[in-house]
């Protein structure tokens, strides 16, 4: 296993945004305030597509709804949005992308800015042991507070993150011979910079101008 495959989630190996979709679920659902959750999912949503998001006050932001919820709730919620939206979304192009590197016995990860209790359920859908996500803060009982523990998992953030989490395997980041990084946006180039080989994937404008320019290859997955 001398081979890292890192891959970004939203709009990579899935061709929806998990986080924003999760917004969208509850608004659907009512169990939020339809007109004020929207307008600041959409706010938060357009900050990230422009690359001037604050990714603590949006991990805030989303991590205080699910602190209203009771557990049984969340649970409840959690399935549903897994059975309505997820499962559906995965494509059995991201999933051949999958396969092949675990087929190759690489070290397979999912990293990525959105909060580990959206994306824990994909990445077990996925058949991905390994998750680098954002931490809801958890209280006594194992729920969430609303507040971000740690640091986000974004930009540099990924990087930081990452040698983190090999240097708890027992596996630093120097010994790989190859690495690859998988994402669409321009906000992963810290980590696209640092990989072997970084591929961009069904990306988004900025990061295909850029990763043209640099020789990167780019790889689209889905067809929208």
């Amino acid at each position: 296993m001398n081979t890292l495959a890192l891959f970004d989630l939203d709009h990579t190996l899935l061709p929806i945004d998990s986080d924003y979709e999760w917004g969208q679920f509850l608004v659907r659902h009512g169990v939020v305030d339809a007109v004020d959750y929207q307008r600041r999912n959409d706010a938060f949503f357009a900050q990230y597509q422009a690359g001037t998001l604050n990714p603590v006050e949006y991990l805030e932001f989303a991590l205080g709804t699910l602190a209203g919820f009771a557990p049984a709730t969340l649970q409840r919620l959690q399935a549903d949005y897994m059975a309505e939206v997820i499962r559906p979304a995965i494509k059995p192009a991201a999933t051949a992308l999958l396969q092949q590197h675990h087929d190759a016995g690489d070290l397979v990860a999912i990293i990525t800015a959105t909060n580990a209790f959206i994306t824990a359920p994909i990445a077990q859908a996925l058949g991905i042991e390994h998750l680098i996500a954002a931490q809801p803060e958890l209280d006594a009982q194992g729920h969430p507070t609303g507040r971000l523990a740690g640091t986000p998992t974004q930009g540099e953030g990924k990087v930081t993150h990452m040698h983190a989490w090999l240097d708890g395997l027992g596996r630093p980041f120097d010994g790989f011979e190859r690495s690859y990084f998988y994402s669409d946006s321009h906000n992963d180039i810290p980590l696209l910079s640092v990989v072997s080989h970084p591929v961009a994937t069904n990306p988004s404008a900025k990061l295909a101008q850029h990763a043209t320019a640099l020789g990167w290859p780019l790889l689209h997955l889905f067809n929208d």
